[in-house]
């Protein structure tokens, strides 16, 4: 029984750790800010913005990976779960892109003036 506690001690570290690494190359990004990333633009959102789409993607699953214990359980129960809410977070983010780059190209574009 010792030994399981241990492993699962040692799991909770090991994903704490993941965790924390990605959140910290995340932070450092937002602080830095590097100009190859920052002035790079792909699909109208510069690259540093979708480094950080992507860490919190892989943040998400790794989170429902680890603490919904989705790796031992079939592949057919993970799809279940886990294709919905791909589609749907792909979807937000496709969604506030648009509506961000619309907003933005009416106030660039328009006799309105920026009020925030």
């Amino acid at each position: 029984m010792a030994h399981s506690h241990e492993s699962n001690t040692k799991r909770i570290w090991t994903v704490f750790g993941i965790l924390s690494i990605i959140t910290i190359v995340e932070v450092a990004l937002g602080i830095e800010k590097p100009d190859f990333l920052f002035m790079t633009n792909l699909f109208n959102l510069n690259l540093l913005n979708w480094i950080f789409i992507i860490l919190t993607l892989v943040k998400a699953y790794y989170i429902m990976w680890a603490f919904m214990h989705l790796e031992g359980e079939k592949a057919n129960l993970r799809w279940t779960i886990v294709a919905p809410l791909v589609f749907l977070i792909i979807y937000l983010i496709f969604i506030i892109l648009i509506e961000g780059n619309y907003v933005f190209e009416v106030f660039h574009n328009s006799q309105y003036k920026w009020l925030f």
